[in-house]
């Protein structure tokens, strides 16, 4: 080939020659990412030296070796590398978080903008306000896409009058999220007199919704066990030595429930669960 026409064009490799290297991206704990062949999406929980380690919403962890592209964030290739040491605190926004575009913090593909959308007649009622924070925290892009809204109800010992009061129908669903739902419980008791087909009572086994979120996000060991009798959050607030304000307690909880990872599979299914219901076909 004559030297002034330069390499061949016609030469194998030519096309990804000139196609840049995917970027690198810092594995950051919470970044959620998806493998380029589309068969795991989840949140970064570790990283080695030459792996890191996904979770997605169910709980559900496997390792993934790092390689270059081997990822896809938002879409696009690219390299996952050890995070750097620690410097100041990003600001809040940073591309590729959860609750970022591309995915939400329950860890779905958030949808592209739109208009706001009209409530559905369905809804999804929870115990007490902290559940409906933490519910719109991780699951609230999720339920304004598809046009559900929760509200709390401060306990359910009258429930089955409110779900008269609701008058499900085939086009108007109900979901009720109930703490503490395990065999033999005051709550299985009140959740087993609802016998509507357009009523669906789903729950978690812990005792508040508090204890739904894993306690290494929260910076402690485990949830402290209360002694029978007393009040079960003024005595999570007591074993753990923080100041006995339930209130600020809930806010330091909240804070770090960040997305799907830090809770706990029972809530996540159950909750995703209560989502599907009150939005399959025919539900309005």
């Amino acid at each position: 080939m004559h030297r002034d026409y330069g390499r061949d064009v016609l030469a194998g490799g030519w096309r990804t020659s000139r196609r840049p290297p995917p970027a690198e991206v810092q594995a950051e704990r919470g970044l959620v990412v998806e493998t380029v062949d589309g068969s795991f999406c989840g949140a970064i929980v570790s990283c080695e030296k030459q792996a890191v380690t996904l979770e997605d919403r169910f709980g559900r962890q496997r390792v993934f070796p790092l390689e270059q592209g081997g990822f896809l964030l938002e879409g696009k290739p690219v390299t996952l590398v050890r995070p750097r040491p620690a410097g100041p605190a990003a600001g809040p926004g940073r591309p590729g978080r959860p609750g970022s575009p591309g995915r939400t913090a329950s860890g779905s593909v958030a949808p592209p903008a739109s208009h706001a959308r009209v409530a559905r007649a369905s809804r999804i009622y929870v115990e007490g306000k902290h559940d409906a924070e933490l519910v719109e925290k991780i699951w609230g892009d999720d339920l304004r896409d598809v046009g559900v809204v929760v509200e709390y109800l401060e306990g359910i010992d009258h429930l089955s009058a409110i779900v008269t009061e609701f008058s499900p129908d085939p086009g108007r669903r109900l979901g009720v999220l109930v703490d503490h739902l395990v065999t033999g419980s005051k709550e299985s008791r009140i959740a087993a007199e609802v016998t509507s087909p357009h009523v669906l009572v789903a729950g978690h086994p812990f005792v508040d919704i508090w204890q739904a979120v894993k306690p290494a996000a929260v910076g402690i060991v485990g949830w402290p066990r209360v002694p029978m009798g007393e009040p079960w959050k003024e005595g999570v607030l007591r074993a753990l030595g923080w100041p006995a304000d339930t209130a600020a307690g809930w806010r330091r909880i909240l804070r770090a429930a960040r997305s799907f990872t830090d809770l706990e599979p029972a809530l996540l299914g159950t909750v995703e669960q209560l989502i599907d219901f009150v939005t399959s076909p025919g539900s309005d």
